[in-house]
């Protein structure tokens, strides 16, 4: 295949010069080709002509008994079967439920900054939009329980939090435990349903990672966004949801699956047999220690070449670090002279409601690129950042 095809083939398309880390992709070159390709093959082999139908509603049963078997082994709680659903990732996985869950003029709650394109998936609905301020801890409670009494005061309907707790997208950081219980209990009290995206789970770096806010929610008020895109791969587009039975029941008798089947059926149960053979596991190490080792480079990078005046996030896990430029510079005039030097990043207000918030703040993905690329891009910031306060002065 030439690389034309290529790059229309995936969504990812390479600029020649440029180290590109606005994308939250993988390394394609520690992608599970060879192992998925004999998951493949015995996974026909198991399963004949079965595997090509429609599946069941639900998701494949060999795949969710393995999600409740790895959700034993790296929460704190495990799912039923009757209270999972296979998805085509979280972003599908967060359409269902603002179908399914979700009434005409309902308010969502994001808080802020937070994952561009959950926004992008929320506005597609016919539902108000409201941003919660959180700091360096996530979603401040107190806060988010004012939001919720000021919106019932104007007589809006909020119905939903979406959030991501753990190894969050863009900033990177780890809501508390002592923060996640806090959130947990005001959903219940305030009989409001919370979207835990938690897409990042397996990718933790510097040990295990907390127990997610479903595995804490004992009032069924937590819907669990789960995805394989970061620890197998994105193009299988597999994904799931954990929630009570009832609404479970709900996602998995909706049109969309009454009408289709389990989600990716033939994709789910290859990878219920990879999964089975131990691959899963082993590709997840090879992740985390590969991706340990690039943030551990970028970082290192970062203290390199970046001004004191600058200051940025040390994730525990995931694939982004949120960096704050230094007083008086824009991120949105640093991409283009960034570029001319030979990197890229994504702008900072990218992730709010407001366009024009964050104007001094940029995500880096360091999952793309191998460490001495990454100390590269590093170096290439930190020379723009000096160009353009020179400029400015």
């Amino acid at each position: 295949m030439t690389e034309r095809a290529r790059s229309r083939l995936t969504q990812y398309e390479a600029t020649p010069g440029v180290i590109d880390l606005a994308w939250g992709h993988p390394d394609p070159t520690l992608l599970p080709v060879e192992e998925l390709r004999e998951a493949t093959r015995r996974a026909m082999d198991r399963h004949g002509a079965d595997i090509l139908e429609y599946g069941s509603t639900a998701g494949s049963p060999p795949l969710i008994d393995f999600i409740c078997e790895r959700l034993a082994e790296t929460d704190a709680r495990a799912p039923s079967p009757a209270e999972v659903v296979i998805t085509s990732g979280a972003s599908q996985g967060l359409d269902l439920v603002a179908t399914l869950l979700l009434a005409a003029g309902d308010t969502v709650l994001l808080d802020v900054p937070t994952y561009h394109l959950a926004i992008s998936i929320l506005a597609d609905h016919p539902v108000r939009l409201e941003a919660v301020a959180s700091d360096a801890d996530g979603i401040v409670p107190e806060e988010l329980a004012e939001t919720i009494a000021r919106l019932r005061r104007a007589g809006e309907r909020p119905r939903l939090l979406y959030t991501i707790p753990t190894f969050h997208n863009p900033t990177g950081r780890k809501v508390s435990l002592e923060r996640r219980n806090a959130l947990v209990a005001l959903a219940a009290r305030e009989n409001l349903l919370i979207a835990e995206d938690d897409t990042y789970r397996e990718l933790s770096y510097d040990g295990p990672p907390p127990p997610s806010l479903w595995a804490l929610d004992d009032a069924g008020s937590v819907v669990r966004l789960g995805s394989f895109a970061k620890s197998v791969a994105p193009g299988l587009r597999l994904g799931y949801v954990t929630a009570t039975v009832e609404i479970a029941t709900r996602l998995a008798t909706g049109g969309l699956l009454d009408s289709g089947g389990g989600m990716n059926h033939f994709a789910a149960t290859v990878l219920a047999e990879y999964a089975a053979s131990g691959d899963y596991v082993r590709q997840v190490e090879r992740f985390r220690g590969a991706y340990r080792a690039q943030r551990d480079r970028l970082l290192a990078g970062l203290s390199a070449h970046l001004p004191e005046t600058a200051s940025w996030s040390r994730p525990e896990g995931g694939y982004f670090a949120w960096i704050e430029l230094p007083p008086g510079l824009g991120a949105d005039q640093l991409l283009p002279v960034a570029a001319a030097r030979g990197m890229a990043f994504l702008p900072g207000h990218r992730f709010f409601l407001d366009d024009r918030a964050a104007p001094g703040a940029l995500r880096l993905a360091f999952s793309m690129h191998p460490p001495e690329t990454l100390e590269e891009a590093a170096a290439h910031l930190g020379a723009a950042i000096d160009q353009l306060r020179e400029g400015a002065g």
